[in-house]
């Protein structure tokens, strides 16, 4: 089985789009079925309360395929939540996304993106660094893990001007 990958010719079959809590099933849906800690309906609320950026891709169905969220901390957007919808992994939209979380904070002209990242989210991180993401520290115990445990972040940054 072939992987097809979205070029920019595909991106008439979706659209980029600001979320809000009209949204927030779908976006429920997406972060449930991909994280085994996922945001809760409360943290959604609270980021979207805080006027927090959402944006997502929606096919030509209007299906929310992907989203973020970013919070702006002074003069850098840190990543709160990302996601890609499972059935739709692998094919290019976490790079797309990742585009356009960079090309937002250029237009308002933030210095970087920060995001936190679990250790064992080997695909992530790989992702993170051919986007061209650095690491900058990591957090210990940072995340909850499986039985009660505690898992390491690793904090990357990437420079956006």
């Amino acid at each position: 089985m072939s992987t097809k990958f979205l070029s920019i010719a595909d991106m008439d079959q979706y659209r980029f789009c600001q979320l809000g809590i009209n949204d927030l099933d779908e976006i429920l849906a997406i972060e449930e079925a991909v994280y085994t800690h996922p945001w809760t309906r409360g943290n959604f609320l609270d980021s979207f309360y805080d006027h927090h950026d959402a944006w997502g891709i929606r096919d030509r169905q209007e299906n929310l395929v992907a989203y973020f969220f970013l919070m702006p901390v002074v003069d850098e957007f840190h990543l709160l939540t990302f996601a890609v919808d499972a059935q739709k992994q692998k094919f290019g939209y976490a790079h797309i996304m990742l585009k356009k979380m960079l090309q937002i904070a250029q237009e308002r002209n933030f210095l970087s993106i920060m995001l936190e990242v679990r250790v064992s989210n080997v695909r992530a991180i790989a992702i993170y660094r051919r986007f061209g993401f650095l690491e900058i520290g990591r957090r210990k115990a940072y995340y909850p893990a499986h039985e009660g445990q505690r898992e390491d972040a690793i904090v990357m940054r990437i420079e956006a001007q």
